[in-house]
């Protein structure tokens, strides 16, 4: 039973390791001039965002992306509440071209903020 929960309790400090790594790192990416996306539902979105993200739900991204009228060259980082639906979206604008973080969840960010 020790043992377990050594285990479990290594894996979390891993995932909260890389959890934080990708985060800092986006905030680099944003603070370089980055476009930040934010890709959960409208009512999330509207319940609280980072400050000049922009709002295209991850299912239709590859459909509202043209609307930002962003580069290809230009980086994107973008962000949901756990970081799944990000990484859906990342993989749908690496198909596209588009260079692309997934900084994983909204707290993530909001933890690791500057």
């Amino acid at each position: 039973m020790k043992n377990w929960l050594i285990v479990a309790f290594a894996t979390l400090l891993s995932f909260s390791a890389l959890a934080s790594e990708r985060a800092t790192e986006a905030w680099s990416l944003i603070n370089d001039g980055a476009v930040l996306i934010d890709v959960r539902t409208t009512d999330e979105f509207l319940a609280g965002h980072i400050p000049n993200a922009h709002h295209l739900e991850y299912n239709t991204i590859s459909t509202t992306i043209g609307k930002l009228h962003i580069p290809v060259s230009k980086p994107i980082v973008v962000y949901c509440r756990s970081g799944n639906r990000s990484g859906i979206a990342e993989k749908t604008l690496l198909k596209m071209g588009y260079t692309v973080h997934n900084a994983g969840g909204l707290n993530e960010l909001l933890a690791t903020r500057k």
